[in-house]
């Protein structure tokens, strides 16, 4: 399993006093030494964290990968097919919201035709492609119909479960990682995970990489990025070595 860290919660900081630090540069290079297997950023229509250059700045830098979050919207499709990260996840935006709050809506026939353009723009350009969308079958079957290569899980709702609910949001996504895998889509799974939930999840056999980022960056407050993104791997290696792999 992959682990990717979403360093968007750096560029909040940042962003908090409109200053240069701190750097997601900088905090991308503690995150390799940690053990992340890529950087993942998300670069809003608003810009309300990470910036053109912070990507641009990261795609030289990084030697694991970027995978760039975007929504399907020109200005920054157009950005991607430039700068050609290694993978990008497209995923829902709405400007009123703190974060992504769930996934891609792709029931309507309009929608998906756009969808569906810009996921056959970026494989022509030779970068991956993943839709960020909820653990619901008809979604994940339209998502295979749309020509993506891989979907990642919202992890939102089982995250914010009641503990006594959180086994039938478990189940829902168990169930959801195995068509997806059935249907010959990668599965990756993100939202809401940490240190205290990853390990339900990261033990699901089908989900080979995990996006996470807020509780990452919170922790690495006061123990470091480096450390941080170690202990995560820790428990996401944990969980797969008792899977046997």
């Amino acid at each position: 399993m992959r682990l990717y860290i979403n360093l968007d919660h750096v560029a909040t900081v940042r962003e908090a006093r409109k200053t240069d630090e701190p750097d997601p540069v900088r905090a991308a290079v503690l995150a390799e030494l940690g053990g992340a297997q890529a950087i993942t950023v998300h670069l809003r229509e608003d810009r309300r964290h990470i910036n053109e250059r912070d990507v641009l700045l990261l795609l030289k830098t990084v030697r694991t990968g970027v995978n760039l979050e975007l929504a399907v919207e020109e200005e920054v499709l157009e950005f991607a097919l430039e700068h050609r990260p290694v993978q990008a996840t497209l995923v829902p935006e709405r400007r009123e919201e703190i974060t992504t709050e769930g996934g891609l809506d792709l029931g309507e026939a309009k929608r998906q035709r756009r969808v569906a353009d810009a996921v056959g723009r970026l494989r022509q350009a030779g970068i991956r492609t993943s839709l960020f969308i909820d653990p619901v079958e008809p979604t994940i079957r339209v998502a295979k119909e749309l020509g993506a290569e891989a979907i990642e899980l919202h992890t939102g709702e089982y995250a914010n479960a009641a503990r006594d609910a959180r086994e039938g949001q478990l189940v829902r996504l168990r169930r959801a990682a195995s068509l997806g895998r059935e249907i010959g889509l990668a599965v990756h799974a993100g939202h809401g995970l940490t240190y205290e939930n990853v390990t339900p999840v990261a033990a699901i056999p089908e989900i080979e990489e995990l996006n996470i980022g807020h509780s990452v960056v919170s922790r690495a407050i006061f123990v470091g990025m480096e450390r941080a993104v170690r202990e995560m791997l820790e428990l996401v290696q944990a969980a797969r070595g008792r899977l046997g792999g």
